[in-house]
């Protein structure tokens, strides 16, 4: 009672359920499976063993205003969890792809937007959203209905709270708070899960409060991460922030002084007077 073109291509030991869709060029590696109601749209590549639940489309035309002739693909790697009514959509361009890793979870209802790139190890729990061009990196955790705004990077291990409104990007390590969307410390309970040893919990301890607490100028404090930060996990923020196009997440305690660069909104009256003094303004 599925539906399969000739022109799919299935891997050994694949399983579909009934009122399965399954479209020309649509690529299922070994051992997948697909319950009941799944859609698997042209341009999607699944790789070995992932498990997609009711209701799921996989590789859905981009939501965009100028619906583009010739869309990219999704490609997942292997190992993932697709869980019920998830959408996952293609890449706005030829030749790009939208991308999940190697072993994601992604719960209930969570949707990835058109040339999303997650790592490996990502979860994304029920009512998750990202938007365009996101970047999520490995075993990065978001909670539930989590919304991230176009072209936001979210960095390794860190840790979204749930209903925050993600609309800068997200250092690796830190939790954000999803009440206020602003960093409130480093994501322990991630670490202490990824094996990370003490001393190098005792390394990002001394970065993160170079970043949020030393107020130093924005430039010294890139400087001082390279210089002082140069391996181990924590040699991980200052490329992190010499990438950034969008501004960072604050502190929710950021101290009088601290120049963390943001994206300002000039048309957000409110916003501006509630800013410090010496936040810069970001480039462009």
């Amino acid at each position: 009672m599925a539906v399969v073109s000739p022109y799919a291509l299935l891997g050994e030991n694949v399983r579909i359920g009934p009122f399965c869709v399954v479209e020309p060029g649509a690529v299922l590696g070994d051992g997948c499976s697909l319950a009941c109601r799944v859609v698997v749209k042209s341009g999607t590549i699944l790789g070995r063993n992932n498990h997609v639940f009711e209701g799921t489309v996989l590789g859905g035309m981009p939501q965009h205003i100028h619906m583009p002739q010739h869309p990219g693909g999704v490609i997942f790697g292997d190992g993932n969890v697709i869980r019920e009514n998830v959408t996952v959509h293609r890449a706005l361009e030829a030749g790009n792809h939208t991308r999940i890793g190697n072993g994601c979870l992604l719960m209930v209802n969570t949707h990835v937007a058109h040339d999303c790139a997650l790592g490996d190890g990502v979860i994304l729990t029920n009512n998750s959203m990202l938007a365009g061009h996101v970047t999520v990196g490995d075993r990065a955790y978001l909670a539930g209905a989590a919304a991230v705004h176009q072209f936001c990077r979210i960095g390794r291990l860190a840790m979204v709270g749930g209903l925050a409104r993600v609309r800068q990007d997200v250092p690796p390590f830190v939790t954000i708070d999803g009440g206020t969307t602003m960093v409130v410390g480093l994501n322990r309970v991630g670490l202490r899960r990824a094996g990370f040893s003490s001393e190098e919990v005792s390394q990002l301890k001394a970065a993160y409060r170079t970043i949020y607490r030393s107020a130093l100028p924005w430039n010294e404090m890139v400087d001082v991460l390279e210089s002082q930060f140069s391996s181990g996990p924590a040699a991980e923020f200052a490329p992190f922030f010499s990438a950034g196009k969008r501004g960072f997440v604050l502190e929710r305690r950021t101290p009088p002084g601290a120049t963390v660069r943001l994206m300002r909104d000039d048309n957000d009256e409110e916003a501006q007077a509630n800013l410090p003094v010496e936040v810069e303004k970001m480039a462009g």
